[in-house]
């Protein structure tokens, strides 16, 4: 068995890129919508209506090298751009010229979806509703009260208490009024049972994700590059509620199994574990694997595989409350501690990490806490603040070097 790239990764991305492609040659007979990755997709799915992901889109024009056109046309239309650059790179890039765009550009959408999250994001979705074609719908982002210790055992089927009765109350209004918006603009119907089954086929998908996760935590040393588990779990994300994403969450834990059963290996002289805490670093993805040859450094870990393990899965009879569920505390999970600093503890614990690296982006503030949850558990934690999608901020914050000094200097061999 190869231990080069996984299939399902390779798989993943050219089924991507075709399924972009096909986007591009329908969106003159079908409305597209341009959703933030905490919009309720699911919605769309059981309307018909094809969406783009910002931060996937975000993620192809840093991965692609056009962040910096990008940044710079933000410039031109008098809007910062060192500020939430994740969020506002597609804008900039929405008026690059076709030439120049990754993989030929963004339909325009007729619909741009995303919660009131922070000061900047819903900020910069009212700017696509003031493109001709493109009309904007925000949901409303709630505070966070603290989750119950160990909400990952019980948040698929317990989440009221997780999250709270009122909160999913005013989200699942929301949705509601979502659903009545796009079906006066587009004259279809939303169907609750066809809503149902694809909530039913994300939780199976969140199921297979969840195996995959527990294999790879007790797999020593590990078998994949979280440069191959990124794509083979995040493409299959933004497919959600299709049999084809279960298909392929299978196809990931599948392969993970035998390359376990075979004795592979990222890196047979693994001696360090690390752990990637944060966004992806698209704009320099091999970053990931170039500690390995000198420190025997293996990042083991990201949120991508782990949230999609733990943060999913949403059973109950109502699809529109279930899926109110899904999203109404996903960033808490994340970002706001102690819900989100006791789960990281939980997965550093269970991988056997021995060092976290930290990307501290400007719309996480409760990140010190989490850091301060490793350390005081003994696990060392390297803060790195930039922002990924952003070449020039990686830059500047001398990411690898950083990492190579925290290696040598804080995060000892494995005995």
């Amino acid at each position: 068995m190869s231990e080069g790239r996984l299939d399902s990764a390779v798989a993943a991305t050219g089924y991507q890129r075709e399924w972009f492609q096909s986007l591009r040659a329908t969106t003159t007979e079908t409305p597209i919508a341009f959703v933030n990755a905490d919009a309720p997709h699911e919605v769309l799915r059981a309307m018909g209506i094809p969406y783009v992901v910002n931060q996937w889109w975000a993620s192809v024009i840093a991965a692609k090298r056009k962040g910096p056109a990008s940044l710079a046309r933000l410039v031109e239309l008098g809007l910062p751009d060192d500020s939430r650059q994740y969020d506002a790179l597609a804008l900039g890039a929405q008026d690059l010229p076709v030439a120049d765009a990754p993989w030929g550009g963004l339909p325009e959408p007729a619909f741009a979806i995303a919660e009131r999250g922070g000061d900047v994001t819903h900020k910069i979705f009212e700017l696509w509703g003031h493109r001709a074609e493109t009309e904007t719908y925000l949901l409303s982002r709630t505070g966070a009260d603290p989750a119950p210790e160990g909400w990952w055992e019980n948040v698929d089927h317990g989440w009221e208490e997780v999250f709270g009765s009122d909160r999913i109350d005013l989200l699942a209004a929301e949705i509601h009024d979502l659903i009545g918006w796009l079906e006066e603009r587009t004259g279809r119907v939303l169907d609750h049972d066809r809503l149902a089954e694809i909530m039913a086929l994300a939780n199976e998908q969140a199921q297979w994700n969840r195996r995959t996760r527990d294999m790879l935590a007790l797999a020593r040393p590990t078998p994949i590059a979280v440069t191959d588990s990124i794509p083979s779990v995040m493409v299959p994300q933004w497919h959600r509620g299709t049999t084809w994403a279960v298909s392929a969450a299978k196809r990931l834990h599948d392969e993970v199994a035998a390359r376990i059963e075979h004795g592979d290996a990222v890196c047979h002289g693994e001696r360090r574990r690390l752990m990637w805490i944060g966004r992806g670093l698209w704009s320099d993805l091999e970053m990931y694997r170039s500690f390995q040859e000198e420190f025997g450094a293996v990042f083991v870990w990201s949120m991508y595989l782990a949230i999609a393990a733990d943060g999913y899965a949403r059973h109950g009879e109502d699809p529109v409350r279930a899926l109110a569920a899904r999203f109404v505390g996903l960033t808490d999970l994340l970002y706001v501690p102690p819900s989100s600093s006791s789960w990281y503890l939980k997965e550093a614990l269970a991988h056997g990490v021995d060092g976290v690296v930290h990307l501290v982006a400007d719309d996480t503030p409760g990140a010190s806490f989490i850091s301060a949850a490793l350390e005081e558990h003994g696990i060392p934690v390297l803060e790195i603040r930039a922002n990924n999608a952003d070449s020039r901020s990686t830059e500047n914050a001398r990411v690898s070097e950083r990492i190579a000094e925290f290696l040598r200097t804080r995060v000892p061999v494995r005995g």
